[in-house]
């Protein structure tokens, strides 16, 4: 089963905020992400595409774009751009808030 055809209780693997023990870099700034920007980014990397991503929050395309754009723009903010999925994907990563094993 693939995070896109999984439902929606087979995420909830996923943990949202920092993982214990995936303490980040000091020297590296992080945004100051919402619990709900986190969440949204968190179904799109678990998802093919940004409809599934939709579907599964209830919320439309506009929605997803609007979080995940002021995502972007929060880290570009602190000079740490992610213009795309994959380099998010790094950033979530390097942050802790998503382990490799939630992929």
């Amino acid at each position: 089963m693939t995070a896109a055809t999984a439902p929606l209780g087979a995420l909830s693997g996923i943990h949202l905020g920092r993982h214990p023990g995936t303490a980040a870099q000091p020297q590296r700034p992080q945004p100051k992400l919402s619990p709900r920007e986190i969440e949204v980014m968190l179904h799109w990397f678990a998802n093919d595409s940004k409809t599934a991503t939709c579907k599964e929050l209830y919320i439309t395309m506009g929605t997803v774009n609007t979080h995940l754009n002021r995502i972007r723009d929060k880290y570009q903010a602190i000079g740490r751009p992610a213009q795309t999925k994959a380099a998010l994907l790094a950033r979530a990563l390097q942050d802790g808030l998503i382990l490799l094993e939630d992929l």
